[in-house]
């Protein structure tokens, strides 16, 4: 049972395509994190890039600009948490034939 170099090659060139296939199929797919019961939403795409805000006019308080930067890095924070898991399920759907972790795609 002898290495079959050239075939290993063909398979890592293929796993690269794909991964950055999927890399840019994350651009499309959003996720939202929300914060003080939805007054602040923020979506962002598998990409960990910010797409939007949403600022309920209603949570503006002058008096208290603490509380909405508060909620805003907060729902922030969820939305970034949520692009990342759907971006290791994405990846994952690429390198899991190969036994590596889903976010082993950025190595290649």
């Amino acid at each position: 049972m002898g290495f079959n170099m050239q075939k290993l090659m063909k398979q890592a060139q293929k796993m690269q395509n794909d991964v950055a296939r999927v890399q840019e199929g994350l651009k499309e797919k959003l996720a939202e994190g929300q914060a003080g019961g939805g007054v602040v939403k923020v979506t962002a795409n598998g990409a960990q890039d910010i797409v939007s805000i949403f600022i309920d006019p209603e949570v503006i308080d002058p008096e208290d600009k603490e509380m909405l930067e508060d909620l805003v890095l907060a729902a922030v924070r969820e939305a970034l948490a949520n692009a990342k898991e759907i971006a290791a399920t994405e990846m994952g759907k690429v390198t899991g034939n190969m036994g590596l972790p889903g976010n082993m795609g950025g190595l290649f």
